[in-house]
């Protein structure tokens, strides 16, 4: 029973925030002390800045924002607005939807680049480039906006697109208040402190608590061991000994190990004492499935891996599912979904099956037959049936949304996936199995962080289901459980700043404030901020550093004369001997010459005054570390001056290219103004945006057709796998396209010339792999035909389609109206089919 005074405490804060104890009042749940903490600070008028493990409930807060924006009814049609930013479409969409039930359709609106809905609506999802465009463009949906969500901010780390988070916290209208929503960030003060310098009082809400507890397991064979000792306690996370014992041997020793038979045979209790905490019993002989080997015997130093189909049915056998598999490669889980039907493991019911069945249904029915059979359909059907799929980024938007629905709705029992499905998407799981700690980043295979580990397995555990969530681990040959526990005990990692001005940020900034106010507002950005702090912490190390620099030089004052001149005498003396002794390739008249120096060095040393002082070499001990510390606090000031104004000056270089190419004006006086050809560069997004503005005031695409120009869009937005070797000058479309491909990349080399001339670092060149793969579909290609075309997977395919979509659309707007028809031609060409869909359209 609640404790009186509790109760009175309780009824006295609901008094001071009704709203938010209205608000409680509707959910599933008791709101947690940081949800409340952040409601509160909402409710008083503050921004707030939440940073909380994953499926610890941070956007109830955002919730919370919009129920407080549409807590008062519109008048005359208008009211309060609501902006829910993600830094991804798919999560849009989701989030969407999710509005959309608690709000209805009339109230919620939709804007993610290729699908607008109801964009007028007070409460108005959107990814964050849209909002970005809108405050540069000073858009009217602007008006009566009161809140802005910005879930995942911890995305301002992306390095190419991190600068839109900032761009967009710095520039909305100070009255706005925002709602930061975080994953647990080591320096979440930090970045709420700059919070509170550029949008005013900002309440930092840190939660390291995870509603659900997690549970670590390493499966050794057929056994899942708790990774810590239990007994010892969670602030001490002591790593249960039996898994050391197991990498000290490097094999299995259990067939012949007496405590091992111990540990098998006994009940859950006796494990608990012998391996350190409580665990789930599997299988010990694997299946013989096909004629496969049992155990191998105890003098073989291998721990043999148990097969996937095993590990699934391991799981189903001790209610550990649902599960999600993270495997980084697109092509493991694939595979591993065949692996698992190969193995003929079902895990639904008839009843389960058909309601998966006539949900798929629903959802793929505005696809093409034909298009079905190209994308595997049928196949992949049969494996949702059994309860198994994979999710990554080559799988069909419209297959990635019915996986996740079918996940949430406990249909699909184990989904193989890589880690993308970590970001934000609302699927979590009862378990998360790693089969390995490391990935191939492109180059090599490294290690996962610890904010990975602590992304992936935030999976596990669903609110209001499951008591604890599960973490299993698969036991690898090298597996060092220690490193595993320093993982999974670090929940925290750096949110740094990857900020830089780009050519559109800058005209438009000149454009609406001039070019000195730009400078101070990038002055204002997080990435100066860190510079910033920085240096304060420079700066305190060279002031320590000079007080002990002026004690080192009364330490070894000389009463005879300077000791600090003859100290450098002294160091001159010994370089110029260290040189001469190791500088083996030098000439016979350069190492003459040296020793002459060093002579003469020798001789005003004997004839210094401080050369005969009984105290001589001590004086000359202090004379080292002042030297020594000299040197690094050089270094230091250094670096203060390197760090100091970083970014602005980087805007000047901007500025700079932009005045050569004439996209702004300089007069003699400073005054910086944006010309015509600036104005159309204001309109322009994107990594190209100099490399298009160019293109179109030179009049390079003037003579395309539609495909042409959807081809030559996309080789301006598409990046090349690192492997990838392109199709070479006779795979590309004839005609006008090379002209103006020719055209497009001499631009892009002088261009690239250009910025380096004024230190700026360049850019890629123009990416032609995907060019006769798009100019086919923007002809009207059958699919099969374009992806055998493109070498590529269906998500990707409509991944880089959507992004030269994007462009056509840009073109559509800015460009002359000769090209700008042919822009709308090219959209309309290429937007059909698979790249049509919309879940929310």
């Amino acid at each position: 029973m609640t404790d009186p005074a509790e109760r009175y405490a309780r009824a006295a804060e609901s008094r001071r925030h009704p709203l938010t104890a209205g608000f409680a009042d509707l959910q599933r749940f008791d709101l947690d002390p940081f949800q409340l903490a952040a409601c509160h600070a909402l409710e008083e008028g503050r921004s707030v800045l939440v940073a909380a493990p994953t499926g610890a409930g941070k956007t109830i807060v955002g919730e919370f924002a919009i129920h407080l924006a549409m807590h008062e009814p519109a008048v005359g049609g208008r009211g309060d607005k609501a902006f829910y930013t993600t830094p991804m479409k798919a999560l849009s969409n989701q989030k969407y939807r999710e509005l959309v039930d608690v709000y209805g359709p009339d109230e919620v609106g939709l804007l993610t680049g290729d699908v607008t809905v109801n964009g007028d609506a007070r409460i108005v999802v959107m990814t964050t480039e849209v909002l970005r465009n809108m405050l540069y463009a000073d858009s009217a949906a602007l008006r009566d906006l009161r809140f802005v969500i910005m879930d995942e901010v911890h995305y301002l780390a992306d390095r190419f697109r991190g600068a839109v988070w900032e761009e967009v916290i710095i520039h909305l209208p100070a009255h706005v208040r925002l709602v930061s929503l975080s994953a647990t960030v080591s320096n979440a003060e930090e970045f709420g402190d700059w919070l509170g310098t550029v949008r005013g009082d900002t309440e930092v809400i840190v939660s390291e608590i995870r509603p659900v507890p997690l549970e670590q397991h390493v499966l050794v064979r057929g056994d899942l061991l708790p990774l810590f000792d239990d007994r010892a306690g969670v602030a001490t996370a002591q790593v249960n000994q039996e898994l050391m014992r197991i990498r000290s041997v490097k094999g299995p020793t259990f067939e012949n190990n007496r405590r091992a038979q111990q540990y098998r045979s006994g009940d859950r209790g006796e494990r608990a004492r012998y391996a350190g905490g409580g665990g789930y019993e599997g299988t010990h002989k694997r299946p013989n499935r096909g004629g496969k080997r049992p155990v191998r015997p105890s003098n073989v130093r291998r721990i043999e891996r148990l097969d996937r189909p095993d590990v699934v049915e391991l799981l189903d056998r001790v209610t550990l599912l649902p599960a999600i598999f993270f495997i980084f490669s697109r092509v493991g889980c694939d595979a591993a979904v065949q692996q698992v039907r190969r193995a003929g493991v079902r895990l639904t019911t008839a009843e389960e099956r058909t309601e998966i069945r006539e949900l798929v249904e629903e959802r793929t029915r505005t696809l093409r037959d034909e298009d079905l059979a190209v994308l595997g359909y049928w196949e992949w059907r049969e494996n949702l049936e059994r309860g198994v799929a994979a999710h990554h980024a080559g799988l069909l938007p419209a297959f990635k949304e019915v996986v996740e629905e079918l996940f949430q709705r406990k249909l699909v029992k184990v989904v193989f996936a890589t880690e993308t499905l970590a970001l934000g998407i609302n699927m979590p799981a009862r378990t998360v199995v790693l089969e390995k700690l490391e990935k191939f980043n492109g180059e090599a295979r490294v290690a996962i962080t610890a904010g990975e580990y602590t992304q992936l397995t935030g999976r596990a555990g669903r609110r209001g289901i499951d008591v604890e969530g599960h973490a299993v681990i698969q036991w690898t040959e090298g597996l060092d459980p220690q490193a595993v526990a320093a993982l999974a005990s670090r929940r925290t990692y750096p949110l740094n700043s990857s900020f830089r001005p780009t050519y559109n940020m800058a005209v438009n900034l000149i454009d609406r404030f001039g070019r000195e106010r730009a400078r101070e507002i990038l002055e204002s950005s997080f990435a100066q901020f860190q510079a910033d702090r920085a240096v304060v912490g420079l700066a305190r190390r060279v002031k320590d550093a000079e007080a002990s620099l002026a004690g080192y030089e009364k330490a070894m004052t000389c009463d005879r004369g300077d000791f600090a001149d003859y100290s450098r005498l002294r160091r001159e003396l010994s370089d110029l001997e260290k040189l001469n002794r190791a500088d083996r390739t030098a000439s016979a008249k350069l190492r003459q010459e040296r020793q002459h120096e060093i002579q003469s060095l020798r001789r005003r040393l004997q004839r210094h005054a401080c050369h005969d002082c009984p105290d001589r070499e001590s004086h000359a001990r202090w004379a080292e570390r002042y030297w020594k510390l000299r040197r690094s606090t050089d270094k230091l000031r250094h670096q203060i001056e390197t760090r100091t104004g970083t970014v602005a000056r980087v805007f000047d270089r901007v500025v700079d290219v932009l005045a050569a190419l004439g996209y702004v004006e300089v007069d003699g006086d400073g005054t910086t103004t944006v010309t015509a050809a600036g104005a159309t560069m204001q309109r322009i997004y994107g990594e190209r945006d100099l490399l298009v503005a160019e293109s179109l005031r030179r009049g390079a695409w003037n003579d395309l057709d539609a495909p042409a120009l959807a081809a030559l869009a996309c080789c301006l937005v598409y990046e090349p796998r690192r492997d990838e070797t392109g199709p070479g000058e006779r795979g590309l479309p004839r005609g006008p396209f090379r002209d103006a491909l020719t055209r497009t990349q001499d631009l892009w080399a002088v261009l690239d010339d250009l910025e380096r001339d004024h230190r700026l670092p360049g850019s890629e060149p123009v990416a032609t792999g995907l060019a006769r793969a798009m100019h086919a579909w923007a002809r009207g290609a059958a699919l099969d035909h374009v992806l055998d075309e493109a070498d590529l997977a269906a998500g990707d395919f409509v991944r880089w389609t959507k992004q030269t979509i994007d462009l056509l659309d840009q073109l559509s707007l800015v460009a002359a109206p000769e090209v700008a028809v042919t822009a709308r031609r090219a959209l309309e060409a290429v937007r059909r089919g698979i790249v049509a869909y919309s879940s929310v359209s």
